[in-house]
């Protein structure tokens, strides 16, 4: 008998045979992802951005220049390879930012495996400006505590964007700590950000932190249900909040008060879960902050609206 491995290498082969340029592949990648009916919610808007992204990357050609590559001809072995990409996204639905171990928020670009969601924040937004106009002085942050790192990628974007903070970061997830100080040591930051496995507050210093920021696991149970075939391949740990989303939330929520300064933040995102957050926190009068995907996705909490929460 044949294994599914065996074919589908053979098939790969017979197929590296038809083509020549990296517009063949390209015209080939698109369609074949369209066809497999793929999910793209990993970093690429539709199947032409994506096929891009995986081929250039596979070539080792500039992310940013595609043109100049077009109609170059490619050696069998660089066809084999792209095509074995192509096949494993468009069959195993493997989201891209697996194949190539790498994921992009803005400029900042970020070691992921399987270990950690692929990156993807819209907090991350908001830091270039240095949260303004909540954060009215940037350089008077000096202690940030990020919770749910994942990857690492926003403490390192926390670090860089305010120069005289330290970062406290943390997950539960040894494994994911593990890529976030691979991450933490490309941008040379281990000094200034300090990984901590922690259930959340648990382990956390016994000290005041300017800021909490956290993107925890928000996606409610009906949603979890529901996800595509690309999401299956992350940890589900790091989506899963319960029946309503809110299960860490709440103990985020409930716990900020005292590791917050009087003056300090919590900044919580929890995407498409507005109407779940509101009803958890109906007592609070939460904050909504603008990001390119509305007014919906990341919600603020000053100290001293947390201080009588149970």
């Amino acid at each position: 008998m044949t294994s599914k491995s065996t074919t589908a290498t053979s098939s790969i082969a017979d197929a590296a045979l038809i083509f020549s340029t990296l517009r063949d592949l390209l015209r080939y990648a698109v369609t074949r992802f369209n066809t497999a009916e793929l999910f793209f919610g990993h970093g690429s808007a539709n199947a032409l951005d994506e096929a891009a992204y995986l081929l250039l990357h596979t070539l080792k050609l500039p992310l940013d220049k595609i043109d100049p590559f077009l109609d170059a001809r490619l050696l069998p072995e660089e066809i084999h390879a792209a095509l074995t990409v192509i096949e494993r996204r468009a069959v195993d639905r493997v989201p891209a930012s697996y194949l190539t171990n790498e994921a992009w928020l803005g400029t900042y670009n970020f070691y992921v495996d399987e270990r950690v969601i692929v990156p993807r924040s819209f907090i991350a937004e908001l830091i270039p400006e240095h949260f303004s106009p909540w954060v009215q002085d940037a350089d008077a942050i000096t202690d940030i505590l990020e919770l749910c790192t994942g990857s690492g990628c926003l403490p390192i974007m926390l670090a860089d964007a305010f120069c005289n903070a330290h970062v406290d970061t943390v997950d539960i997830s040894t494994d994911a700590l593990d890529v976030a100080k691979r991450n933490v040591a490309t941008y040379e930051l281990e000094d200034r950000i300090t990984l901590i496995a922690s259930d959340l507050y648990t382990n956390v210093p016994a000290k005041k932190y300017d800021l909490i920021i956290t993107n925890p696991p928000y996606v409610n149970s009906g949603s979890m249900s529901k996800l595509p075939q690309e999401y299956l391949h992350e940890p589900q740990i790091a989506l899963a909040g319960g029946t309503d989303g809110m299960d860490l939330v709440r103990k985020i929520v409930a716990g900020a008060a005292q590791h917050l300064k009087p003056n300090g933040i919590l900044m919580v995102e929890i995407g498409n879960e507005r109407e779940f957050a509101e009803q958890a926190f109906a007592g609070l009068d939460l904050t909504w902050l603008s990001t390119s995907a509305g007014d919906d996705m990341v919600f603020l909490l000053y100290a001293d609206q947390l201080l009588n929460i149970k």
